[in-house]
């Protein structure tokens, strides 16, 4: 199987005179990929073209390896689908939904039942699972949804906003669960979120929407771990060490007291050095990092 999953060159999509999605450029690859942005970036509109329900006006899009508008039936067969939307059929029991939706994707009664009933025990509903779906909890219907989008064992998973709704606990258990169907199971997975602590938990890269473009796209760890500068906690006033180091070329912003220090090749050695002729006392010096945040901030510009 190719290393990229889907595709994306110059695709856009409007909804009229609204222009959603503006030459957009991707390659998600293997593994559980957050897709980010603010609210109406074009995630979930992103999601609805790689699914093959909405056509695009422009660019080419290539979902494990096939166009979504060119082979929508046989692409969504491989494809395992938990929308943001709660609204499910409150009468029916989970078990009933989940096997109705493996039979959509193809598979015979039988086998729908039996992969139904083991992808609600995996994702901790099987006790629950004859249980009309409008007695349960908000945390119990995303897990029926996950059951849904997993039972006939797709290829790709896209879940949009699977933690909507949920309280802390139920949140750190669907991560949980989606961390072990990427880990465990070995499915790869586009996760859209909002939320830069819930990617940062699960996701092995990212891709960051903004304007209707891509503003970011990569491994996660290139956005927490690149070293930008240092950071440095004195326990008393910084002014002379900002002086001293602005003297010698480097850029010095100061929070209290506590410096992120860019600018210079040989940074520790030369916050150290002037620290000691200063007669400072120095509380902390480390990388500074580029975390996630940084990265959304600056491609959301």
């Amino acid at each position: 199987m190719s290393d990229i999953v889907v595709s994306a060159r110059g695709v856009h999509k409007s909804y009229g005179s609204n222009h959603v999605l503006q030459g957009l450029d991707c390659d998600v690859g293997r593994g559980i990929t957050g897709l980010l942005g603010s609210n109406g970036a074009g995630k979930s509109t992103f999601m609805g073209l790689v699914l093959g329900l909405r056509p695009r006006q422009g660019g080419t899009l290539k979902v494990l390896g096939v166009d979504p508008d060119q082979s929508g039936p046989e692409l969504r067969a491989r494809l395992g689908y938990a929308p943001e939307h709660h609204d499910l059929p409150g009468d029916v029991q989970a078990a009933d939904l989940v096997r109705h939706i493996a039979q959509l994707h193809g598979l015979p009664r039988r086998a729908a039942t039996e992969r139904a009933s083991d992808a609600l025990w995996q994702v901790g509903l099987g006790e629950e699972r004859f249980r009309p779906i409008g007695t349960m909890s908000t945390g119990q219907r995303q897990r029926v949804k996950m059951a849904q989008a997993l039972a006939h064992d797709p290829d790709l998973l896209l879940l949009d906003e699977p933690t909507d709704g949920l309280d802390p606990v139920q949140r750190d258990d669907m991560l949980a669960l989606i961390r072990r169907v990427g880990r465990e199971f070995g499915i790869d997975i586009l996760l859209s979120s909002h939320l830069l602590e819930e990617v940062e938990r699960v996701c092995d890269s990212v891709v960051i929407l903004a304007n209707g473009v891509v503003g970011h796209s990569g491994p996660l760890h290139q956005g927490d771990s690149a070293a930008s500068g240092i950071k440095v906690e004195l326990d008393s006033d910084p002014r002379a060490l900002v002086a001293a180091l602005v003297a010698h070329g480097a850029t010095a912003a100061t929070d209290g007291h506590i410096l992120t220090v860019t600018g210079h090749d040989a940074l520790p050695d030369l916050v150290r050095d002037l620290v000691a002729d200063l007669g400072l006392g120095l509380r902390r010096l480390e990388p500074r990092r580029t975390t996630l945040e940084d990265v959304f901030i600056e491609a959301s510009q």
